[in-house]
C-alpha cells in the first residue's frame, strides 16, 4: 500500500473513485434518535464530521456529528492495483474511499474515519434442540441473518471514545458487544490479493503431483481393490477424489453411493456427480450437515439440488453434528456386492483442497468398509448405534478407544518398556485427554505433538508434562490433517481422523478415526510425520509462557511443507 502516490497514480485513484466507487459509497449523516441500520458483516467508515471551517481544539471534538460511508467490497475488488512501471502497487479499497471522504461530505470538515463491522444474530441456536424440524428452523434463522439483532460490533481501536459511545447508543449495544480491532476488517478478502510478479515475494510454483496408479487408469476400482491408495492434497491432485465419484456415477456395475457432506464448494463437482448418479438410477443417499457454521445456506441449496434429482438426503441430527468425511460405493462384481470406501481428514471440497493439507484414503479393505457400512446405517437412521470392530467412531467409541491407547502406553512405560505417542491435529483442547497425556508424560511416555491452532496443554512443565513436546507449523498451506500414532508394544498403530482432540469432536459430533492397515500407506504417513517433526524453519515450539519461538537447530534446513512436496514427487 502506498500512502504517497505519484501524479499518475493520483489521477488513476481519482478516476477509479469517481467512475466506479462513488455510486456505491452511500454517504449519510446520522441523526441522534433516528434509525441506523448496518448490514450483517459489511464494512463501513464511521466518520467524525465538524461544521465546515471548524477544527478539533485542545483534543475536544466540540460540535461533532457522525456520518457513515459504505466500503463497497461486495461490489468492487478489495484491492485496487495502481499503475506502476517498477512493479506491483496495491491500495486497499478502504483507503481509496478514505481519500475522498471530504468529497462525500461537502458541507463538513472530516475529523476522522474509523472502520466498523456489525455481526447480526441469525438465532441459529439449534445444536442441542431435540424437537421440531431442524431444516425449517435453520431456513427461518437464515432469513434473519441480514436483519437480526446486533450481536458483535468490531471497530477500529483508534476510534475516539465519544464516537464509540455514540454508535453503541445508536445501535443499542452493550459494552461487551463492542470489540476493538485494527484499521481494516474482513481479512478473508486477502485471499484475493493480487499476486506480485516477483519470485522473492511468492511461493515457488508447486503444481499438484500426479498419483501414477490413477493417472490413465481404466478402472479405479480395480486399482483400489488391489491395494489401498493414499492421496495427500494439495501436494497431490485432489481431482482423483472427484473422479472416483464421477466414475462411480457412470459405472453400470455401481448400485449405490453414500456420502457425507459437511462443507462443499460452490458449484461443487462432487454434488454434480451425485446428482448424475441419481439421474442414472443409482441408489444415492447423502447426509448433509446443515449446522455447518457459516455454510448452512450453501449446504441447503446443494441439498435441494440433490433432492430434486432423486438423491435421498438426510439432514442434521439434534444435539450432534456430522463431521465425518466418507464416501461408500457398492459395486456388483462377479455376481456379488463389493464395497469401496473413501475416508478422509478433509471435506469434499475441491476449492479448499487447494490450500488445506489433508489425507484421503481409498480402500476396499473389508475391515474398514464394513465399519463404514455401519456408520452409514446410523446416518441413514436405520439404527441408533452400531458396534465397530476397527474404526473409532465418535461419540460412541472414539474417546474410549483413545483412552485405551494412551493407557496402554502408560502401562508399558511403567514396566520399563518403550512407550511413545505422536499426535497431529488442529486443536488439543479436551481437558480429559490432556489430563491423560499429562499422566502418560509423568509415567515416562515420550509424546510429540503438532498442533496448528487451539492448544490448552502445557508442555514441558516439571512434574507434569516434562515428556510432552508440542509444536505448531504455519506455512503456505493450512495444516488440517489429523494423525494419531501409538507405539502399541511395537505394532506402531496409526490412525487418520476427521476429529480433533476437542470436547465437541469427541462428545457432540459423529467423527471417524480409522486405522491404516496397508504397510506402504502406513510407512508413507510415518515418513511424512517425521518430516513435520523435523521442521526447523516454520515450526514454533509451544511453551507455557506462550513465547512460542521458532524451533532452530544446527542441522540442514527442513521446511516441512517444501520437504513434503519433494517427498511426494517420487509417486508413492
Amino acid at each position: 500500500v502506498r500512502e504517497h502516490l505519484s501524479e499518475e497514480q493520483e489521477a488513476f485513484v481519482k478516476d477509479f473513485f469517481l467512475d466506479q466507487a462513488l455510486m456505491y459509497v452511500n454517504p449519510r449523516v446520522l441523526s441522534r434518535g433516528a434509525a441506523t441500520f448496518f448490514r450483517n458483516q459489511a464494512i463501513y467508515f464511521a466518520v467524525d464530521l465538524l461544521p465546515k471551517g471548524s477544527a478539533i481544539e485542545d483534543g475536544k471534538p466540540g460540535r461533532v456529528r457522525h456520518g457513515v460511508v459504505d466500503i463497497p467490497s461486495k461490489k468492487l475488488p478489495r484491492f485496487v492495483e495502481l499503475p506502476d512501471p517498477d512493479g506491483l502497487s496495491v491500495m486497499w479499497l478502504d483507503d481509496v474511499v478514505r481519500r475522498f471522504l471530504p468529497d462525500c461530505f461537502p458541507g463538513y470538515t472530516v475529523g476522522g474515519a474509523y472502520s466498523i463491522k456489525l455481526t447480526r444474530d441469525a438465532e441459529l441456536y439449534i445444536d442441542d434442540e431435540f424437537s421440531g424440524d431442524l431444516l425449517a428452523k435453520i431456513k427461518r434463522g437464515l432469513s434473519k441473518r441480514d436483519t437480526g439483532a446486533p450481536s458483535r460490533f468490531l471497530y477500529d481501536g483508534d476510534m475516539p471514545p465519544a464516537t464509540l459511545a455514540y454508535l453503541k447508543q445508536a445501535l443499542e449495544l452493550e459494552d461487551e458487544d463492542a470489540i476493538p480491532g485494527g484499521r481494516y476488517h474482513n481479512y478473508h478478502d486477502l485471499f484475493a490479493f493480487p499476486m506480485p510478479d516477483d519470485p522473492e515475494l511468492t511461493f515457488p510454483p508447486s503444481p499438484p503431483h500426479p498419483v501414477g496408479r490413477f493417472e490413465g487408469a481404466e478402472d479405479y476400482f480395480a486399482e483400489i481393490a488391489r491395494k489401498d491408495a493414499l492421496v495427500h492434497y494439495p501436494y497431490q491432485n485432489y481431482d482423483y477424489v472427484v473422479e472416483f465419484i464421477e466414475r462411480a456415477a457412470r459405472d453400470e456395475r455401481v448400485e449405490s453411493i453414500a456420502a457425507t457432506l459437511y462443507r462443499v464448494a460452490s458449484r461443487s463437482k462432487v454434488v454434480a456427480a451425485l446428482v448424475e448418479a441419481a439421474k442414472r438410477g443409482k441408489d444415492v443417499s447423502v447426509f448433509v450437515e446443515i449446522k455447518a457454521r457459516f455454510d448452512e445456506e450453501s449446504n441447503i441449496i446443494s441439498a435441494g439440488e440433490m433432492e430434486r434429482a432423486g438423491v435421498k438426503v438426510h439432514y442434521s441430527f439434534p444435539a450432534l453434528k456430522v463431521h465425518a468425511k466418507a464416501c461408500l460405493v457398492r459395486r456388483r462384481e462377479n455376481g456379488e456386492l463389493k464395497d469401496y470406501a473413501y475416508l478422509a481428514t478433509g471435506n469434499f471440497n475441491e476449492k479448499t483442497a487447494r490450500i488445506y493439507s489433508d489425507f484421503g484414503l481409498f480402500t476396499a479393505d473389508e475391515r474398514l468398509t464394513a465399519d463404514a457400512v455401519r456408520v452409514f446405517r446410523i446416518l441413514n437412521r436405520e439404527s441408533a448405534e452400531e458396534e465397530f470392530d476397527h474404526m473409532l467412531v465418535a461419540p460412541f467409541t472414539l474417546r474410549k478407544g483413545l483412552n485405551k491407547l494412551i493407557d496402554d502406553e502408560i502401562d508399558a512405560a511403567k514396566k520399563g518398556k518403550r512407550a511413545w505417542i505422536t499426535l497431529k491435529c488442529n486443536s488439543l483442547e479436551d481437558p480429559k485427554i490432556i489430563k491423560r497425556l499429562y499422566k502418560a508424560s509423568s509415567a515416562g511416555v515420550t509424546i510429540e505433538a503438532v498442533v496448528r491452532g487451539i492448544c490448552r496443554a502445557l508442555p514441558g512443565v516439571k512434574g507434569l508434562s516434562e515428556n510432552l513436546a508440542i509444536r505448531s507449523i504455519l506455512d503456505k498451506y493450512l495444516e488440517h490433517a489429523r494423525i494419531y500414532q501409538f507405539h502399541a508394544g511395537g505394532e506402531d498403530v496409526l490412525y487418520l481422523a476427521s476429529a480433533d482432540l476437542m470436547r465437541r469432536n469427541l462428545n457432540r459430533r459423529i467423527e471417524l478415526c480409522f486405522p491404516i492397515y496397508d504397510p506402504d500407506v502406513k510407512k508413507t504417513l510415518e515418513d511424512l510425520t517425521a518430516i513435520q517433526l523435523a521442521d526447523n524453519v516454520k515450526a514454533r515450539i509451544l511453551d507455557p509462557k506462550q513465547k512460542n519461538t521458532y524451533y532452530r537447530n544446527d542441522g540442514e534446513d527442513v521446511r516441512a511443507q517444501y520437504a513434503t512436496y519433494a517427498y511426494l514427487a517420487k509417486d508413492i
